[in-house]
């Protein structure tokens, strides 16, 4: 009734009756009201039908054709995001980031320069990492690249058909003209790009209309669909399979309205006349991680009444919902806790340790390795600990070695017998193998400190 913005007043009907249903889709402000008791409330959410359709026996599942939700999130690298982030803790502004002036052809984005990036960036062609995230995904032995939109395989197979979700009518259309320049041709060349926005595009199915038209033939077809509103309720556009979330949006029966338009069926009839699932999948792209982990939260924490674990509340929703995060360094799929730590500190136990293994906490230059080793007291409890019992001695080699390398090198190596120059490789391999061992026995000692933290 409060949700929606064309619902009846029955108010005004000539209809007597002492029994009424409410039909919403996101009864999130009616149901914190109090307008109706538990007794009154009755659900079926998106993870009542993905378990339905996971735990149907026998054949004609009548859920099959529902595809599963996915929902990506990436940290902007710093050099993009500086533009829009507000202080230290109030983190990255979707809608400060793709701010625009101007109307229709005069469009442009406050920061253009940025926002191209951003566009390199969905598409793998821009990804530079910081020192420390570049040392934590090396240490750990991964791929620093996580799957983009538009470059990795497995979603460019999917993603024909995107919905873009941007902050005013200013910024859908500065999105358009800057997505027509000639170097953005991988856009404009391979898709068409549909502007829905402002009071020419219409409303409901007047707006829709030329969306679907566009599209022809979708099994062939490849269209991005730019709105700051207009499409995000009451409609259908079947091979819609992403929406990028490009606006700040606090509520979360706003998001997920927006989000689930890219959740409904898509089947179509083959030769034989038997129904095909085209749509198995549909992704969620956010890249402003902890508010799109935080509407996680509160969707799955609201919508259910009866249990008041908040923890079992995420997990059951992930469960058919995965949630991949990429913090700068790895992406990884997160659970329950992990929403719920990020979402209150902003951080999760997991990232967190990972930023324990980083190289750049264990710095082991020359000047380093000698104030440990004129710490008395740090060496007393290094070599108290079994791989540290040589400790000493390894420090003196690495340290005379690596200056002795040196100094040879500066004297100049082309004055050096083939014997010397052998001699000096060998001896820089030597230290330098020590320096890395020594160096990966301390990141294993920071690894357990957030242990130590956990336990007291």
């Amino acid at each position: 009734k409060e949700e929606a913005g064309n619902a009846v007043n029955e108010t005004f009907l000539p209809i007597t009756s002492s029994h009424y249903l409410y039909l919403s889709g996101t009864p999130f402000r009616a149901m914190h009201s109090g307008e109706f008791i538990e007794e009154q409330i009755f659900n079926w959410t998106y993870s009542d039908e993905q378990s339905a359709k996971e735990n149907w026996k026998g054949k004609n599942n009548p859920y099959l054709s529902l595809p599963r939700m996915v929902m990506m999130t990436y940290k902007i690298p710093e050099s993009i995001r500086s533009v829009a982030s507000e202080g230290e803790f109030d983190g990255f502004d979707l809608n400060l980031f793709f701010s625009a002036k101007g109307k229709g052809e005069d469009a442009r984005f406050v920061n253009e320069n940025e926002v191209q990036k951003w566009l390199d960036l969905i598409r793998g062609a821009y990804l530079p990492a910081s020192v420390d995230d570049l040392k934590i995904a090396v240490s750990l032995g991964v791929d620093k690249r996580p799957p983009m939109p538009f470059s990795d395989t497995r979603l460019l197979n999917v993603l024909s058909h995107t919905l873009w979700f941007l902050p005013s009518v200013a910024s859908c259309f500065a999105m358009y003209n800057l997505l027509m320049q000639s170097q953005n041709n991988y856009y404009n060349q391979g898709y068409k790009i549909n502007v829905c926005a402002g009071i020419k595009a219409g409303v409901g199915l007047d707006a829709v209309k030329p969306v679907i038209d566009s599209m022809g033939d979708p099994l062939v077809t490849r269209t991005i669909t730019l709105t700051c509103g207009k499409l995000t309720t009451g409609v259908t556009v079947k091979p819609w399979t992403g929406i990028f979330m490009l606006r700040n949006l606090k509520s979360p029966e706003t998001y997920f309205q927006s989000a689930f338009r890219v959740q409904s069926p898509w089947t179509v009839k083959n030769e034989k006349g038997e129904v095909e699932i085209i749509k198995h999948e549909c992704y969620v792209f956010d890249f402003a991680l902890d508010r799109a982990l935080r509407q996680i939260s509160d969707y799955a924490c609201n919508l259910n009444s009866e249990n008041t674990n908040p923890e079992k509340n995420v997990s059951e929703f992930i469960n058919f919902l995965p949630v991949l995060a990429y913090d700068g360094s790895t992406m990884e799929q997160v659970n329950a806790q992990a929403i719920l730590d990020i979402t209150l500190a902003g951080t999760s136990a997991t990232l967190l340790a990972k930023r324990w293994q980083s190289a750049l906490l264990v710095n082991v230059d020359n000047d380093t390795l000698k104030r440990l080793m004129a710490s008395t007291e740090a060496m007393t409890a290094l070599e108290n600990i079994e791989a540290f019992r040589n400790l000493n001695k390894e420090l003196e080699v690495i340290i005379n070695k690596s200056e002795a390398v040196k100094k040879l090198k500066k004297d100049g190596v082309e004055k050096l017998t083939p014997k010397e120059k052998k001699e000096l490789t060998e001896a820089e391999k030597e230290f330098k193998s020590k320096r890395k061992e020594v160096q990966e026995k301390l990141m294993k000692f920071a690894s357990r400190i957030p242990v130590f933290m956990y336990l007291t």
